[in-house]
């Protein structure tokens, strides 16, 4: 057993670069321009509401298990992913604190656990992970899933209030993606073979209820003009690409180079929307 460091090393360089990345990258809401256009219809400001619920409660989700993983690090002596962990845990409060007042901004609320169960399920499966490897891959499964959701509203709708909101969280989001792999890239060498199946089982069965809540949400998609197949074909894309690089599989894909400058642009376009007051 391990026991409390008062004064721990700094030596892992990336995850260091990525905690300062965090401090320095942190923005409130009342930095964004609320009178920008919803540029939604009736209809599909009630479609919109629905379809961002369950992102809405992974936010809430991934903050609550932020909180409890952090001491798990902070007992296991790693210091650098403990300190990212705490900018990804105002990162998630800052998320869901925007899209609360989107909600109410919009005048529509989220559906309740009553109305969609299968959200239940998808949050109840990734709150069983008990140990922090476990976690971590959930948390990038469901930031993959993320990614695809708000790069969906980013492009098809660049200008309008929710839009504008995606490009902020997908910046975020792109930082937590890369402390999950590289977090889990330098577990993978101690874990069993248990473990690693308990991982795959638990992107499959993730997965399964993503596709199980589209059914429930394709209605909404189609009103907003989204393509929900291929958002889940991305999905299973992307966890099958960073389950070969975190080492689960023997094939690796490199696509981050052509994210990277979708990011980029999205970053230089907050800035100059900040350098010009809107």
């Amino acid at each position: 057993m391990r026991i409390l460091r008062v004064f721990p090393d700094l030596k892992d360089e990336r995850l260091m670069a990525l905690f300062y990345k965090g401090v320095k990258a942190q923005w409130a809401s009342d930095s964004v321009d609320w009178t920008a256009p919803i540029g939604l219809s009736e209809e599909q400001k009630t479609a919109l509401a629905h379809v961002l619920t369950p992102v809405y409660l992974g936010e809430q989700t991934a903050m609550a298990g932020a909180g409890t993983i952090l001491p798990q690090m902070m007992f296991a002596q790693e210091t650098e992913a403990q300190l990212y962990l705490g900018t990804m845990l105002l990162d998630e409060a800052r998320h869901f604190e925007t899209l609360t007042r989107l909600y109410l901004t919009m005048d529509r609320r989220p559906y309740e656990l009553r109305d969609l169960r299968t959200m239940y399920r998808y949050h109840h499966r990734l709150l069983q992970a008990r140990e922090r490897h476990e976690w971590v891959w959930g948390i990038l499964i469901s930031d993959l899933f993320a990614k695809h959701f708000y790069s969906t509203f980013a492009d098809q709708f660049p200008d309008t209030l929710f839009g504008i909101l995606s490009k902020r969280i997908l910046v975020d989001e792109a930082r937590h993606q890369a402390f999950s792999q590289r977090y889990l890239s330098q577990a993978m060498g101690s874990l069993d073979e248990e473990r690693r199946r308990s991982l795959l089982a638990l992107a499959r069965d993730l997965l399964d209820i993503c596709y199980e809540l589209y059914r429930h949400l394709a209605p909404d998609t189609v009103v907003l003009g989204i393509d929900g197949d291929r958002i889940l074909s991305n999905l299973q894309r992307d966890i099958g690409r960073k389950a070969d690089k975190i080492g689960l599989g023997e094939n690796v894909f490199d696509d981050e180079e052509e994210e990277e400058g979708i990011l980029q642009a999205w970053r230089e376009e907050i800035e100059r929307r900040q350098a010009s007051g809107d």
